[in-house]
């Protein structure tokens, strides 16, 4: 099987999942509404200086983002309950393919969601340059990475039927750390926040202001997030796979 026809098949499986276009895409969207819809005309949203339908449309799309890249950990506990990944050892597909798609699959489900937040954000006032939707898209992207890598982590460590419920409570505590539901600006909340990479997702929203996006502290965050799930992740696999049938 080439890369091509195995990322063919595993985007037409995720898109064929009804229960991913419930949760990943129809949920974040009807809460953007719900939550954004009402304060259309507050231009600094808890002192944060900006406007409450930007905060909350990059807010929900880390949330719905998070879920999706994070995702890819249930598919991966299935799969290496099956005994596929053990399998990849003596397949034509490498190992780093099979992540690899996993994680492209996980990036489309995410820029779908990611597009659909927009054309709700733009119906209810948001208006930026070409430049900066780019710019802050861009910046989604890369704050996803970590996520990336920690979804692999779990596909490794949790097994099948309580991958679910992990996937969901991990990215339910860095949305609620993360500022996702409201803007952290100060206390110690804000010192715990700044050490999550979900908070810097959601900061992203600054590169739509014009602003320079994150300092040194937030590509700190997200490149220590990135390095420790990724070593974590790669001796999870390897034990994963190296253990003898039972």
């Amino acid at each position: 099987m080439s890369i091509l026809t195995y990322t063919r098949y595993e985007l037409t499986r995720t898109f064929r999942n009804r229960r991913l276009v419930v949760f990943s895409f129809g949920f974040p969207l009807v809460l953007y509404v719900l939550i954004a819809g009402p304060n259309r005309h507050e231009h600094d949203l808890a002192g944060s200086g900006i406007s409450a339908p930007l905060y909350f449309m990059v807010a929900l799309a880390a949330f719905g983002t998070m879920n999706s890249v994070l995702g890819s950990g249930g598919r991966i506990a299935v799969e290496r309950t099956l005994g596929w990944t053990r399998q990849l050892r003596i397949t034509p597909l490498p190992a780093r393919r099979y992540f690899q798609v996993k994680i492209v699959t996980a990036y489309a489900t995410a820029l779908l969601t990611i597009l659909m937040l927009y054309v709700a954000g733009a119906a209810l006032g948001v208006s930026l340059s070409a430049g900066s939707w780019l710019a802050m898209t861009a910046m989604i992207l890369v704050g996803l990475v970590p996520f990336a890598a920690l979804g692999v982590l779990i596909g490794h460590l949790v097994p099948a039927d309580s991958v679910s419920p992990v996937v969901g409570g991990v990215t339910a505590l860095l949305a609620l750390f993360g500022g996702v539901w409201y803007p952290i600006t100060g206390g110690a909340l804000h010192v715990i926040a700044q050490a999550l990479p979900s908070f810097w997702l959601v900061q992203a929203s600054r590169v739509g202001l014009g602003e320079g996006g994150w300092g040194v502290t937030g590509w700190l965050v997200v490149a220590g997030w990135t390095a420790l799930a990724g070593v974590a992740a790669a001796r999870a696999y390897r034990r994963d796979t190296e253990r003898p049938a039972a």
